[in-house]
């Protein structure tokens, strides 16, 4: 009976949590609601997945009003991928919030950062499971909202800052998205998104719709921080709280790309998107100049977290490459990347965080010589820095493996050419926070706790992500089994 609600429970279950942590107050409680409704979510998304691969896609009309005239949860192979993702990371990183969100922020605000992160996942999974468009923008508002105010959460002044531009730039975003959806209801009368799909072929010709399509890639692109739309992320990542960085490093913008996904492939579909209004070509040359632009600012940063945020803007540049080559090998790659990025980057601010548990800040300065007094968070940092560069045995390697496969079949070198420099310039930014933790002289580090390895409670969750990112290298075939069915189910018409 349960199994039948698995969509609804994926969504209510944390939006009916996150009031109950304000019930609580207390910090220790609410982390542990917050990390019991997460393992639940992890578990109900493992769940609809199976049945997905199973069974195949899974309607749900809430209140049994059939779509389109109620709102539908729609599950394929496509979302329930990212639903795994997203629940997974989740459920990993509040494990390691507890000992470093006591450190950053006031006791007093605690059951409060638990509450919005719990509305930030509400908001991330709904925005995967619901098949209803306007549905889809309620759900981004609940995520951007709480995320807003997560990143405020920082322990630094200057995280104000950075949550009031994230907030400026997610408006303007949001209000876009809004207004494409919008435009293609009053072409079709309909929300639904496959109800959408059916009735679009008709009016697909007019200036409204295309419009409305313009509205939904610009603002689409603010939301996921694709080049030159970027300027609201390197500060959100640098200044939030540790654990919230690793959450929306890892979560939120693969929710974004998947935003991408629907509307191009399932509601306006890849002909429309592609062939009429030419995106194509468009859209891989912003995704290699976001590679070369996140690459190269990411070399001359001091602060890791600054580095690793522009190191997404490249990584989100891979993401779109991928999508814009619009074939199951892309796709496929586009598709495993939000997967492997999702572990690299979790584990890498992860890292990080252990380092600011410790330090003062996490700048290469700051860092020198730690590498000795903090071997296991160091040592969780290169591997998941090999991950990210891309060396064998690494779900990196994956990713940039079928990103040249795809451009090699449309026999695009020097497409090919620009993932394989870009990957050499993480080497070097790499290498420079290496260089800097085992081969430069220690600072005096001040109080003796400071040479401490981070907590174990902080360390497991780390090394588990780290660990996958190996073994997903090593035995890549469930990531990318799944993200192959998914793109052929996006490139197929609709039955």
């Amino acid at each position: 009976m349960i199994g039948a609600h698995l969509p609804a429970l994926q969504v209510v279950v944390p939006l009916i949590a996150a009031p109950v942590c304000v019930l609580l107050r207390r910090p220790r409680l609410a982390w542990g609601l917050a990390t019991l409704i997460n393992w639940i979510c992890f578990g109900v998304a493992t769940a609809l997945l199976a049945r997905v691969l199973t069974e195949g896609s899974i309607s749900y009309p809430l209140g049994g009003w059939a779509a389109p005239w109620g709102i539908e949860y729609r599950v394929d192979v496509v979302n329930a991928f990212v639903l795994v993702i997203v629940a997974g990371v989740s459920a990993l990183v509040v494990l390691f919030a507890r000992a470093s969100v006591e450190k950053e922020i006031p006791a007093e605000r605690i059951y409060l950062f638990y509450t919005l992160w719990l509305l930030c996942v509400t908001g991330l999974l709904g925005m995967a499971v619901t098949g209803d468009a306007f549905n889809l923008f309620v759900f981004l508002e609940i995520s951007s909202l709480s995320s807003y105010a997560l990143i405020s959460l920082g322990p630094e002044r200057r995280a104000l800052t950075a949550a009031y531009r994230y907030l400026v730039m997610g408006t303007i975003g949001a209000t876009f998205i809004l207004i494409g959806i919008g435009l293609l209801y009053m072409m079709t009368g309909t929300l639904n998104m496959m109800d959408l799909a059916r009735h679009l072929p008709a009016v697909a010709g007019t200036r409204t719709v295309i419009v409305a399509f313009g509205f939904l890639t610009v603002g689409i692109s603010l939301k996921i921080a694709l080049f030159p739309l970027h300027s609201w992320l390197p500060n959100a990542y640098t200044y939030a709280p540790s654990a919230v960085s690793a959450l929306l490093a890892a979560t939120a913008t693969k929710v974004g790309v998947y935003m991408l996904l629907r509307f191009f492939f399932t509601i306006v579909g890849p002909y429309f998107s592609f062939e009429v209004m030419a995106e194509g070509g468009l859209l891989i040359a912003i995704a290699l100049l976001a590679t070369v632009f996140g690459s190269v600012v990411a070399i001359f940063q001091d602060n890791i977290k600054s580095m690793l945020a522009y190191s997404s803007i490249a990584q989100i540049g891979y993401m779109v490459l991928g999508i814009s080559l619009v074939s199951v090998t892309g796709l496929t790659a586009g598709i495993v990347h939000l997967f492997n990025h999702a572990l690299i980057k979790a584990g890498l601010f992860m890292a990080v965080g252990c380092l600011a548990f410790r330090l003062r800040a996490v700048t290469l300065q700051e860092i020198a010589g730690i590498g000795r007094y903090m071997p296991w968070t160091m040592a969780a940092f290169v591997v998941g820095g090999l991950s990210l560069i891309g060396v064998p045995l690494t779900v990196g390697f994956i990713s940039k493996w079928y990103l040249v496969l795809g451009a090699l079949e449309r026999s695009w070198w020097p497409v090919a050419g620009i993932i394989l420099f870009t990957s050499l310039l993480a080497v070097v930014y790499i290498w420079r926070v290496v260089e800097a933790a085992y081969f430069r002289t220690a600072p005096n580090r001040g109080h003796p706790t400071r040479f401490q390895e981070a907590p174990w409670s902080m360390l497991v969750p780390t090394w588990v992500v780290i660990l996958a990112n190996v073994y997903f290298g090593i035995s890549p075939s469930f990531p990318i089994d799944i993200a192959q069915r998914a793109a052929q189910a996006l490139l197929s018409p609709l039955p």
